[in-house]
């Protein structure tokens, strides 16, 4: 069994083009990824250093096993899940023309990804932005948690400037991606 290496990287949902950089980064030194364990440790073997494309889907739930056939059919090595993220691989040796380093042909099915990455994983943190953290943060402020109030105003603010971070980062990017691919249909 070859060594395994651990290495510590934090990528946002909306940073899944970085991700792919660096994972074929990591391939170029010999690092080879295994698998990916929450939130931010990736597991990669020693081996030979070589030139990897990797590319990240978020599928929709309906979307079955003839996609993933296709992929394959077409040169693709499925070699992790990890939150609704697949991550595929294709050694770049074996890449004729641009086309054949991406996953998907057309910018519709970008575009599908991006609406799919906005419908369930930003909408939902909105929900509970607006349900639990806010209301909390502002019993907080208001004297209402009783005993370890100090606590709670910390904890409930560093939750809203995350949350915020993430919305302007995540949202802004995913919405720029959007509007870019919307363009070129």
């Amino acid at each position: 069994m070859a060594e395994q290496v651990t290495k510590l990287a934090v990528f946002t949902i909306a940073d899944f083009k970085e991700e792919e950089v660096w994972l074929r980064e990591r391939a170029r030194e010999g690092l080879h990824f295994v698998r990916m364990i929450i939130p931010c440790f990736y597991i990669f073997e020693k081996g030979a250093p070589e030139d990897v494309i990797y590319r990240l889907d978020f599928p929709n739930n309906d979307e079955d096993r003839d996609y993933a056939r296709m992929l394959t059919d077409f040169g693709w090595e499925n070699c992790g899940r990890c939150m609704g993220w697949v991550y595929w691989r294709r050694s770049a040796a074996e890449t004729e023309n641009e086309g054949e380093s991406e996953l998907f042909t057309d910018d519709a099915g970008r575009l599908d990804m991006v609406k799919n990455i906005v419908r369930t994983r930003m909408l939902p943190l909105l929900l509970i932005f607006f349900a639990c953290v806010l209301p909390n943060l502002f019993r907080a402020i208001d004297g209402e948690m009783y005993g370890a109030s100090g606590f709670f105003l910390w904890f409930f603010g560093i939750m809203t400037v995350l949350y915020l971070y993430l919305f302007l980062h995540c949202g802004g990017k995913l919405r720029r991606m959007q509007r870019e691919l919307e363009r070129k249909e």
